[in-house]
């Protein structure tokens, strides 16, 4: 975990209207995300996870590359979250809202007793995160785990529901520098 501490530490931090926004590879693709990172990422997820699951479930957009690269070294299938609706039959919509975005989100191919890993590049407020637990205990999915690269320490919407996620790091981020938490 080396290199992601070291790169968060280099991270840039900017103010989204008052929300003190980390802007680093693996949540934002910027800057640039080398392929030692990613690896290295994928690596510690395949240790933290319970990867007995029928499918890897990630929200678009910036849990998919972590989630396509998981998928490639396990074979498990992945489904993505998207943020716009293709009108299949079955697709389930939830809402979800953030501390920067609020928006709505279709998910599609997850059916009743699916097991699955959700995995996603970091947790901040937890709305994306809740409003997908919702809707996957609505349609009947077996949650098996739940992990975040990176977690922002403090409350978040999924203290709300009856899951908890993983997370490879725990930080803060004050006056402009991220603090790791072991």
């Amino acid at each position: 975990m080396d290199r992601l501490r070291e790169s968060l530490h280099e991270a840039p931090i900017i103010d989204k209207d008052g929300y003190s926004y980390l802007v680093h590879p693996i949540s934002n693709g910027v800057p640039m995300l080398q392929p030692e990172l990613l690896r290295e990422v994928v690596v510690a997820v395949t240790r933290a996870a319970d990867l007995d699951v029928d499918k890897i479930v990630a929200p678009e957009a910036m849990g998919i590359h972590i989630a396509t690269a998981l998928s490639l070294q396990t074979d498990i299938p992945l489904v993505v979250i998207r943020k716009r609706s293709y009108g299949l039959e079955n697709e389930v919509s939830l809402h979800q809202t953030t501390g920067y975005s609020e928006s709505e989100m279709y998910i599609n191919d997850i059916e009743e007793g699916d097991r699955v890993l959700i995995l996603d590049d970091l947790l901040s407020t937890g709305g994306t995160l809740a409003a997908i637990t919702e809707a996957l205990d609505d349609i009947g999915t077996e949650i098996a785990d739940i992990v975040v690269v990176i977690r922002k320490v403090g409350p978040s919407a999924l203290d709300d529901t009856d899951h908890e996620a993983t997370s490879l790091l725990d930080i803060t981020v004050e006056d402009g520098e991220v603090t790791i938490h072991d």
